[in-house]
């Protein structure tokens, strides 16, 4: 069967350019093409349909070869341009190719024709694959994939440029900062898919009750933002007011009304921040207290700031939890995808408070980091999970330890030494270590990121980065860091027998990953089709409910030997 293929033929000589068709059709392709040899025509052929290939003589009496191909490059740097010439010299050869031609060949000796438009169009095609994947995932720095909302960078960059551009003028502005109550819950009871379709559903109905200049955007979880332009300054309260009336309804999830209330918490520019941290930090703090006072919504006042006395007591009391080793560790395996074996394990803190029970993680990891406690959780996280490991390892279980860094230990210019005399004081083996890291943290401050990570990278510790596709890297960024993997965030992946977009994304991680010499895990498998589905494209491990939900290192001890997934590791 005949490969069809377009060919655009810059060429003076009809007989010449039949040469050329000819030997195409030898060769089992079936070639639509076009003859030209002036810019004017090229140009019209150019704007009349795409080419996949471009064949131009060096020398023409009307028209001279580099300026067709300057003609093309400046249209497309993307298309294959090869000179067949019989005149082209090899320093002008050589010249044309700098100038962006793939190939020259001899009009005399067209056997290299055919090997050559092979090559050209398969790195063509890879060249396009990588353009579509670098779009995708640059997209996917600024947008949200499960609402298609903007995220978290996106909405700092706004409010960042509103600032610059406004901020001599005084113009005004307001951020709101809401999350949904006992969203857990919702989540607990009804699943994570339905849990994700509420959140598409709240996402909508937000852009329809607001203006197209407001920016409504969500920020990971079940918390939302909207940045709004103000006239006045009862402005933010009526938007307040208007979102309440717009979300009070029940949300109809798969034929069940699933009611929601919201705590807004509103920040003014410039009253209440001059930059976008201190604004972001006033309406969080706002919300938490409209949260805790029950209000539905509250303008930020100085006095809101000592109105979180549990956020106070809970600092005090996890700082009391980490001394006395009053926290504990749940693991969840990796499983992978080739040999269907665990390959590694993820710590993840937990906290069974004595009085308010169990207290989830992004209640307290972040209050840890704004007040330095960070330091020793994560200290007491690292020497816990390694003798754990140490335990399995002598059991006869090799697979390595992840443990999650946030920014702040990431810019710890004490971490790579401290790291090495934890190992040290344990016994534990580097190369069994793996230190998971967010794209948020990395881009932070990228200079010291990427210092702090090949110190550590260099006592033997491997690095992940975890999050894949939420945050800001590029791959030319990536290409620089000595990671030795990425795992692409469960939004991405947990929706993926139903949305082909969201194959598409990891598909296109996933062969990017690969090129750059980096493996790919996938976060949130929660069915057998996601599992085989992700297997299929190449992916090396996955982890989710699937396979196994987090566990205390006792119940995992159990299921190593019971689970299929654990079986003959040892």
């Amino acid at each position: 069967m005949s490969i069809p293929i377009r060919v655009l033929i810059v060429e003076d000589s009809e007989d010449d350019a039949m040469l050329l068709v000819q030997e195409l059709r030898r060769e089992g392709y079936d070639p639509t093409y076009e003859r030209v040899d002036t810019p004017e025509a090229m140009t019209a052929a150019l704007d009349r349909q795409t080419w996949e290939i471009v064949f131009c003589d060096y020398t023409m009496p009307h028209y001279s070869g580099t300026s067709a191909l300057k003609l093309l490059r400046a249209r497309d740097p993307d298309i294959p341009f090869i000179f067949v010439s019989g005149t082209i010299g090899e320093d002008a050869a050589v010249e044309a190719m700098k100038n962006g031609a793939n190939d020259y060949i001899m009009k005399d000796n067209l056997k290299r024709l055919i090997p050559a438009i092979k090559r050209e169009l398969r790195e063509a095609e890879m060249r396009r694959s990588h353009a579509l994947a670098e779009e995708t995932i640059q997209h996917m720095a600024f947008y949200d994939t499960l609402t298609g909302l903007p995220n978290r960078n996106m909405l700092y960059d706004r409010l960042l440029n509103a600032i610059r551009t406004g901020g001599d003028k005084g113009r005004p502005m307001a951020l709101l900062l809401m999350d949904l109550d006992h969203f857990k819950e919702i989540n607990d009871t009804l699943g994570h898919h339905r849990g994700d379709v509420l959140l598409q559903q709240v996402g909508s109905r937000l852009q329809g009750a607001l203006r197209p200049t407001d920016i409504v955007a969500r920020l990971g979880g079940d918390e939302f933002a909207v940045m709004l332009p103000l006239s006045g300054s009862g402005d933010a309260a009526l938007v307040a007011k208007k979102i309440q009336k717009a979300l009070e309804l029940p949300f109809m999830i798969e034929g069940l009304p699933v009611a929601v209330e919201f705590s807004i918490g509103v920040a003014l520019y410039p009253d209440h921040g001059a930059n976008p941290d201190s604004l972001m930090q006033r309406a969080d703090v706002a919300m938490y207290a409209a949260k805790t006072t029950g209000e539905g919504y509250l303008l930020y006042e100085a006095r809101h700031d000592r109105h979180s006395p549990r956020r106070l007591a809970l600092i005090g009391e996890l700082r009391w939890a980490i001394e006395r080793s009053q926290l504990l560790l749940h693991y969840q395996p990796k499983i992978s995808l080739k040999t269907g074996r665990v390959i590694g394990m993820e710590a993840l803190v937990r906290w069974q408070h004595p009085e308010h029970g169990f207290i989830p993680p992004d209640q307290f990891i972040e209050p840890a980091e704004r007040t330095g406690l960070i330091k020793p959780l994560t200290r007491w996280v690292f020497d816990t999970a390694q003798k754990q490991c140490l335990t399995w390892h002598r059991a006869g279980y090799e697979f390595t330890t992840s443990i999650n860094l946030s920014a702040r230990n990431l810019h710890d210019t004490q971490l790579p030494d401290e790291l090495a005399g934890l190992l040290r004081e344990c016994g534990g083996r580097p190369d069994r270590l793996q230190l998971e890291i967010t794209e948020t943290a990395i881009m932070a401050d990228p200079a010291r990121a990427l210092e702090a990570i090949t110190r550590l990278r260099a006592i033997g510790i491997r690095f992940s980065i975890d999050d894949f596709g939420t945050g800001y890297s590029s791959l030319g960024y990536l290409k620089k860091l000595p990671v030795d993997e990425i795992k692409i965030d469960r939004s991405f992946v947990i929706n993926m027998a139903k949305d082909p977009s969201d194959v598409m994304i990891v598909r296109s991680t996933i062969d990017l990953a690969h090129n750059l010499g980096l493996k790919v895990v996938a976060e949130g498998v929660e069915n057998k089709e996601t599992y085989d589905r992700l297997g299929k494209l190449g992916c090396d491990a996955a982890q989710g409910y699937y396979m196994a939900r987090p566990m205390p290192a006792e119940n995992l001890t159990r299921w190593l030997a019971e689970s299929p997934w654990g079986l003959n590791l040892r």
